[in-house]
């Protein structure tokens, strides 16, 4: 099956383009276009093998969210030309990323097992283990890094180094907190328990706070089966999930975590095929709609046809 792990575009007026671990942005105008592309990454590595149809389902899943938090906070998106494809307004981003967790996973549980009870700033309860749900959900901010590894951050330290100011800093915790509560509600209708998840956010030219980037995908976000979950807890069994963790898992179980020295393992036909599968199933899940498979014998030539397409209007 057909991936795309890299575009080289040229269109009309493009003025930059900037290519992310997963999405390539094209600058044309006062809009961005941006490609959700197949490359996948873990422990801030991009794998060498791209992921058939993931970049539709980040892509689908993303507007599918967006389109239903605008009441709350507004958002980039303007239009989607094609299944990879998102078309929306230029911003300005903050350099800091908003995650939130509602639940002692991943990070948070990794470094909790550690002993470590003080997380970018905020304590967590003494006596929980590992997916049990937090009294409150936590915001544990990080840096965003243009190279390399984002960093935790705490909100004091963030104020002090003036990377936001407070006034923008007290509205980003507030969409953030409204944002995963949308968000919370809208995985519960669907039997899924949004775990913990990550915000971005801009400026536009006028000045106001806009949402960027994707929401509430499997590569932003960590999703239980709500059915069975108590009962997985007490008896102490991992959680199903619907995620990228099981990526990092494998990864981890073939001797990678990111750090220096370690060789990325090759992930074999099967792992990529099993690894598509479970986007797909990860899209029907949380939209409620089924998936259909766009054309992938010539993804670049079609992505370029409908971009052209919607730039000449």
């Amino acid at each position: 099956m057909e991936a795309l792990v890299k575009t080289d575009f040229k269109f009309p007026n493009q003025s930059a383009v900037y290519k992310g671990k997963v999405r390539d942005v094209y600058s044309i105008g006062d809009v961005l276009v941006m490609v959700a592309s197949d490359r996948i990454s873990a422990f801030d590595v991009v794998l060498p093998r791209g992921i058939p149809y993931k970049g539709q389902v980040l892509n689908q899943i993303a507007q599918h969210f967006l389109n239903g938090t605008k009441d709350i906070v507004p958002n980039w998106l303007m239009a989607s030309p094609d299944p990879m494809v998102s078309v929306g307004k230029r911003c300005e981003p903050f350099k800091v990323e908003m995650v939130i967790r509602g639940y002692l996973s991943g990070h948070a549980a990794r470094q909790y097992k550690a002993g470590i009870r003080t997380l970018c700033g905020v304590t967590m309860p003494e006596g929980l283990k590992e997916n049990d749900k937090f009294p409150q959900p936590i915001i544990t901010p990080t840096t965003k890094a243009s190279e390399g590894h984002d960093e935790d951050i705490s909100r004091e330290e963030i104020l002090k180094q003036g990377i936001v100011s407070e006034k923008d800093y007290v509205q980003l915790e507030a969409y953030t907190r409204a944002l995963f509560q949308r968000g919370s509600e809208m995985a519960a209708a669907k039997k899924l328990i949004l775990v913990d998840t990550k915000y971005e956010f801009g400026k536009d030219k006028d000045g106001n706070i806009i949402l960027i980037d994707e929401i509430h995908t499997p590569d932003s976000s960590r999703y239980f089966y709500s059915e069975g979950y108590s009962e997985r807890q007490a008896k102490g069994e991992e959680q199903k999930q619907l995620s990228k963790e099981f990526v990092r898992q494998w990864l981890i179980g073939n001797g990678f975590q990111g750090k220096d020295g370690q060789k990325v393992p090759e992930m074999p036909d099967d792992f990529v095929e099993m690894t598509s599968e479970r986007y797909i199933e990860l899209f029907e899940n949380i939209t409620g709609n089924p998936f259909v498979k766009a054309d992938i014998r010539n993804i670049e030539g079609r992505i370029e046809s409908n971009i052209i397409k919607y730039l000449k209007g």
